[in-house]
């Protein structure tokens, strides 16, 4: 029976809905990461396989002993090195294998992880083989026995390449643009210079906290929290910048500041690249997750498109954008899927998606965008609730039987208003409550805002 960090206790802990996620020696150590990576090959099959890993200090280590497992299961192990999950999805793509990435996006600097992922980037959840991974490394039946050989390990730089593709699919031209670029200290100060790179005619670029350093001496590398977005807010006032980005950990996700140094909404990047694709492909479906605004369903509607809702997280995004064939997919948290991207979702292609948009006008991004933002929005509130499932219940007591509601558990607790709209559900990879709401206007949003969050956080 397995002990210590692959104890059944324990993996029940760090297996997550669509990852693995843990504190790094309490949770997560080379251990299960090399019980993980064997257990990976011989659950899915897996021959040969792409690494990667981000700057968190741990990284290097437990991506080695993953590979480690990987190939005494058998597979031959191809490691890209430093990446952005968005640059490991490229290489799972371009080189048509499966995958691993080492990173725990946007938590704090003790954490680590591992997304994992099957050829050309499709998803491996807890529907998708992670339980099957779990129960394996549970049971410690992952041996080098079942292959009878040992794989490779062999290095291949995919960086440029990756950054070719991403511009082919979103090529910025028009007037040119100032750019602040706020890293985090994370993957993006690996990604942009090689993306920005290429387009140094079109795109001023002044880079914000490039240095890679898992411990993030300046801020988190968490843009959906607005304090980890004040330094760019003020770099692009004080810069007389077009636009500021700012991309988590992994660099998978990206968050906008305009011109004013104001913040921009995900649903409404959602909905201006959902404009952009529905021009090049009209009729087409677009999938948004059920905390993006309902402005979002409504422009994919007026523009002729199909707009299909689905639950919080990539696995199931990428899914239902298999099922339906999507063109692109958006959530409020910041991620970004596209179907010429192997549906996987990247921070930088929806950034340059925005400076394409911007490039080819003549008005500020504030009165680009404002066609987009038609509802006020709280943005994700977290609250640390000891009983959430009794707040759920209290919540959906409370509003359920108001006359003009609607209630569904698609995820979490879904309530509708003509007026208004909140959504709280429980994180899949932290112990929170997170609420968003939106309402008609301001007075609205923040009345149903505080009137939730009062209940929420009673239960603490």
């Amino acid at each position: 029976m397995a002990s210590g960090t692959t104890s059944p206790d324990n993996l029940s802990k760090v297996f997550k809905a669509y990852d693995v996620r843990g504190i790094v020696g309490e949770q997560l150590d080379e251990e299960l990461a090399r019980a993980t990576g064997a257990a990976y090959v011989e659950v899915l099959g897996v021959d040969a396989m792409v690494i990667g890993y981000d700057m968190r200090p741990s990284s290097p280590a437990l991506a080695g002993a993953f590979a480690d497992g990987a190939t005494s299961a058998g597979a031959d192990v191809t490691m890209i090195g430093l990446a952005s999950t968005d640059q490991l999805y490229f290489a799972s793509g371009h080189l048509d294998l499966p995958g691993a990435m080492f990173t725990a996006s946007h938590n704090p600097a003790q954490y680590n992880g591992i997304k994992m992922c099957r050829a050309l980037a499709q998803p491996v959840g807890m529907e998708s083989g992670l339980a099957e991974i779990r129960d394996r490394v549970a049971a410690g039946a992952a041996s080098a026995a079942a292959a009878g050989r040992t794989g490779s390990i062999s290095s291949h730089d995919v960086l440029q390449a990756y950054a070719a593709h991403l511009i082919a699919l979103a090529p910025v031209a028009g007037r040119r643009l100032k750019v602040v670029v706020d890293a985090g200290n994370g993957m993006a100060g690996h990604t942009a210079p090689a993306v920005f790179g290429r387009l140094a005619g079109q795109v001023e670029m002044v880079p914000m906290y490039f240095e890679l350093d898992g411990t993030f001496p300046h801020h988190e590398a968490n843009p959906i929290e607005p304090a980890n977005l004040v330094d760019l807010q003020k770099a692009v006032i004080s810069e007389r910048a077009d636009i500021g980005l700012a991309f988590d950990g992994d660099a998978d996700r990206c968050f906008l500041v305009d011109e004013r140094g104001e913040l921009v909404s995900p649903s409404t990047l959602t909905a201006l690249i959902a404009a952009r694709e529905l021009a090049k492909e009209p009729g087409a479906t677009v999938i948004h997750n059920l905390i993006t605004s309902r402005a979002v369903p409504e422009i994919v509607t007026e523009l002729g498109g199909t707009p299909v809702r689905t639950r919080v997280g990539h696995s199931y995004i990428k899914a239902t954008m298999a099922e339906t064939d999507a063109v692109f997919g958006g959530e409020h948290s910041g991620h970004f899927y596209f179907r010429d991207f192997w549906r996987a979702d990247s921070g930088m292609l929806a950034a340059l998606h925005a400076l394409a948009a911007l490039a080819e006008s003549d008005r500020p991004l504030s009165e680009l965008l404002a066609a987009y933002a038609r509802y006020p929005l709280s943005g994700e509130i977290n609250s640390t609730v000891a009983d959430q499932a009794a707040v759920l219940a209290e919540l959906e007591a409370t509003y359920g039987g108001q006359d003009g509601v609607t209630v569904d558990k698609l995820d979490g607790l879904s309530v509708g208003h003509a007026d208004w709209a909140f959504n709280v559900r429980a994180s899949n990879t932290e112990p929170l409550l997170r609420l968003n709401t939106e309402g008609k206007d301001e007075t609205t949003m923040v009345r149903v805002r505080d009137e939730v969050l009062a209940t929420i956080r009673s239960g603490r």
